[in-house]
């Protein structure tokens, strides 16, 4: 293991590489060599088909995916929320890195004015179907405009267009230091499972290799993200479905709370479940049947069967 290159597979946008770049440095430090290969996505390529509408499960990791199980690479590095919540057959978790903040982030153009007064008209961008929902639950009349491309791209479609506004997860901002000082923190905006946390991933027959990766998972952030995980597996969810989960440690206690809404953020459910962690390995299965049973069931079928 000592003597072998690692290669690193990565998407070539800049937080992407900050990602891998990170990784790299930590196996670095445990006396691990390793090298970035980059991989062009799906989720990359097409910049103009607003994400929930490409219907493609894993649409950053696909490629990715490929180029592992066909030995290009050695290990993928991804955001974590950009994952299926069922990996490739082949490929198993290695290793999650200590999560950054979970926060989304409104970044405005002139004023914070519409904020206050929800009867100011007001446009924002995103291309997120659960950023969209929680917006319109708060700001009904505000219009929505599609958002893709990596950060910088979007930044600068922003600072282009007749936009008040535009939605960014804070973490990405940060990593790339291009967080910038118009912003607001979205507080009563729940993430997106697993938002701010980076996973590495391998073969699942590469043991060795699995290995030198355990080191570098943080075990909190690991605990955390697969109770969001479960959460959205369990209501059959993804980049196409208004869900969102947040997990937290509080001295022994896990905390999750989970929402689903409806596209355009007219209904709303919620829970809180609070669990010690010795006993919350599926704290995020049961809140979720929870929020089967009050009607989100309901929702989620809805959407289903307006992509048929």
């Amino acid at each position: 293991m000592a003597n072998q290159v690692i290669r690193i597979g990565t998407r070539d946008s800049q937080l992407a590489v900050w990602q891998a770049n990170t990784v790299k440095n930590l196996l670095q430090s445990k006396g691990v060599e390793s090298e970035l290969v980059f991989i062009k996505s799906e989720g990359d390529e097409d910049l103009i088909t607003p994400l929930y509408q490409m219907g493609v499960q894993g649409i950053f990791t696909k490629s990715l995916d490929v180029a592992l199980l066909n030995n290009r690479i050695d290990i993928a590095v991804h955001s974590m929320k950009d994952v299926p919540t069922q990996l490739a057959s082949g490929i198993v978790q290695a290793a999650v890195l200590e999560r950054a903040s979970y926060k989304d982030v409104l970044v405005f153009k002139n004023s914070t004015d519409f904020l206050f007064d929800k009867n100011v008209d007001a446009i924002i961008a995103t291309s997120s179907i659960r950023r969209k929902a929680q917006w319109l639950y708060h700001y009904a009349n505000h219009k929505i405009e599609n958002l893709r491309g990596n950060v910088n791209t979007r930044l600068k479609k922003l600072e282009d267009s007749n936009w008040n506004g535009a939605i960014f997860a804070k973490a990405g901002l940060e990593r790339i230091e291009l967080l910038p000082p118009n912003h607001v923190d979205l507080d009563w905006m729940l993430p997106a499972p697993a938002q701010g946390a980076v996973v590495v991933v391998c073969r699942e027959s590469d043991h060795h290799l699995q290995s030198a990766l355990l080191p570098l998972n943080h075990l909190p952030t690991a605990i955390c993200t697969k109770a969001e995980r479960d959460f959205l597996k369990t209501l059959q969810g993804g980049c196409t479905t208004p869900i969102s989960a947040l997990a937290l440690i509080y001295n022994d206690q896990l905390i999750l709370k989970g929402t689903v809404f409806s596209v355009d953020g007219k209904n709303k459910f919620e829970i809180e479940l609070k669990k010690n962690i010795s006993a919350s390995e599926t704290i995020g299965i049961d809140a979720a049947n929870e929020i089967l049973k009050m009607g989100g069931a309901e929702i989620i079928e809805t959407i289903r069967d307006a992509k048929k």
